[in-house]
């Protein structure tokens, strides 16, 4: 039977209850802050490391919260941190993506997330792609 792999994600969560989420580059979908455990790596380094990738925040190991694993795909499960940034975020203009992948025509690197913005939990359903939004609808943030 093959592993799955673990996608390690933060639902950044503002005082207003509303989630962060970062606009996939050429894609009409939004999604949160994740991707894949490096061999070795714990969850929690995981997560911090790809929150800092995609969106150059960085937080303190105790600022992180575990909600869990959750299944997400036969082949991947997604283990989710959550951090509480109150009323320290208003404005998300200074965070930028320096995780690239390269361009699917120029082979340029590109960032995987080129923008950002705050979400409500009715708005989730029609930025994230319905996988992740049935997911993130299902979990109490």
């Amino acid at each position: 039977m093959k592993a799955v792999d673990v996608s390690c994600g933060t639902l950044v969560v503002d005082a207003g209850g509303r989630l962060l989420l970062g606009h996939v580059t050429h894609t009409p979908r939004w999604d949160i802050p994740k991707g894949l455990q490096d061999p070795g790596e714990t969850l929690l380094d995981a997560a911090m490391r790809e929150l800092f990738e995609e969106t150059g925040l960085a937080f303190a190991a105790d600022a992180f919260r575990e909600l869990g694993r959750f299944d997400y795909r036969r082949d991947k499960v997604l283990h989710l941190f959550r951090v509480d940034v109150g009323e320290t975020l208003p404005d998300l203009a200074h965070l930028v993506c320096t995780s690239m992948f390269p361009h699917h025509a120029t082979g340029k690197p590109t960032p995987e997330m080129d923008a950002f913005r705050w979400a409500t939990r009715d708005e989730v359903a029609a930025l994230c792609w319905p996988r992740m939004a049935a997911k993130l609808l299902a979990i109490g943030w």
